[in-house]
């Protein structure tokens, strides 16, 4: 019988043989970003991407300028989870030996524009070629807490209020391609608000929302009727018999943020949404325990599964 396989299996085995000194590296893997103590108060946050043609995008479909983008916005995107602050970037990209140069000058063009948007400049990288058809482009990232404790996966208490930010599923119509990585949307909340848990949805709300209730040790209920549907989620539905609501909850790549909120500041934020550039939406509760349930609108509940993406399964 074979050993059972999944990236989650293979980070756990990883984070089993890691010994880390927690005064220099206060979170390790397993969250969106490591955090690294530099001396003194001095800190910073890492993180590192890698995009494949074939499973991240489809160079039939998408230009190198749009790859690109999203290479860079994917990283800025872990940074948003944990209420970070972008620095810099390095990038890379394994390309084609018969692709030319106009290729390469649009990927990194892309790369620019998504990191020029957060003042997040890229100062080095690597650029290889090899006799494969395929492309893989990727980023690293480094960020500072900048007056912000660094917010993990693993912080949701009983009573914690669930939010998402914008809209779920059908991102492969296009979106994944565009997003705007939700940095700003995250710090504004983070100094508003105390914040227990946050993760960016990149690989679907049933997914990313089991990270955070395994990760903190709790369990988590969302209402059904409560999830915001976007109207590409409604347009898949139609032509592939899928529910909207599943789309919503498993197509991942949305690159929204998914947050635990306490109970008191969650309050504020039902009475009035502090963010002008993206919806906010109360989606559900934690709750003690352990998995995710999803409450339908008669009020009875169902186990949710995860449903997103994971590699290596």
């Amino acid at each position: 019988m074979s050993e059972p396989r999944g990236e989650w299996k293979l980070i756990e085995w990883i984070r089993s043989r890691t010994r880390l000194d927690p005064t220099a590296f206060p979170i390790g893997p397993g969250d969106d970003m490591a955090l690294v103590g530099l001396g003194g108060e001095s800190q910073c946050l890492l993180t590192i991407d890698a995009l494949l043609e074939g499973t991240h995008f489809d160079l039939s479909k998408a230009t190198p300028k749009q790859v690109g983008y999203k290479a860079m916005a994917v990283s800025l995107s872990d940074a948003a989870a944990m209420a970070a602050k972008p620095v810099c970037a390095l990038a890379w990209a394994g390309l084609p030996e018969n692709r030319d140069m106009a290729f390469a000058k649009d990927l990194s063009a892309g790369m620019a524009d998504a990191a020029e948007k957060f003042a997040c400049p890229i100062v080095g990288g690597d650029i290889t070629s090899w006799n494969q058809p395929l492309v893989t482009v990727g980023t690293a990232l480094v960020a500072r807490p900048a007056g912000i404790i660094p917010i993990r996966r693993s912080g949701a208490k009983a009573g914690d209020l669930l939010f998402v930010t914008g809209e779920l599923g059908g991102s492969v119509l296009g979106r994944h391609l565009a997003f705007t990585p939700r940095v700003t949307e995250a710090r504004q909340l983070a100094a508003l608000v105390t914040i227990h848990a946050m993760i960016d949805l990149s690989d679907g709300l049933s997914t990313d929302l089991g990270h955070i209730a395994r990760e903190s040790g709790v369990a988590a209920e969302i209402m059904a009727d409560a999830i915001p549907v976007s109207e590409d989620a409604k347009r898949l539905a139609k032509e592939d018999g899928r529910t909207p609501l599943d789309h919503a909850l498993n197509d991942g790549e949305d690159f929204e943020l998914l947050l635990a909120v306490e109970p008191v500041d969650a309050q504020d934020l039902l009475k009035q949404n502090p963010l002008k550039s993206a919806r906010l939406t109360h989606i559900g509760r934690v709750v003690e325990g352990g998995g995710v349930s999803l409450v339908a609108p008669d009020g009875s509940r169902a186990a949710l599964e995860p449903g997103g993406y994971e590699h290596f399964k």
